[in-house]
């Protein structure tokens, strides 16, 4: 017998007391943390950069 077994097919708990967030909710949570902060504004300036050196 594995380690869980006996809860390996029970349901997924839902909370009565918490409704469940939207894909948007949930997204907005984790926002604030992302790791590519910035990282749109560095490609434009880099496709900027990439379309200056070809006009030369």
């Amino acid at each position: 017998m594995g380690k869980y077994d006996d809860i390996i097919n029970l349901p997924h708990h839902e909370s009565k007391k918490h409704p469940k967030l939207s894909m948007e909710q949930r997204a907005a949570q984790f926002a604030p943390f992302s790791a590519l902060t910035g990282y749109e504004e560095k490609i434009e300036e880099t496709v900027k950069i990439s379309e200056d050196i070809n006009d030369i």
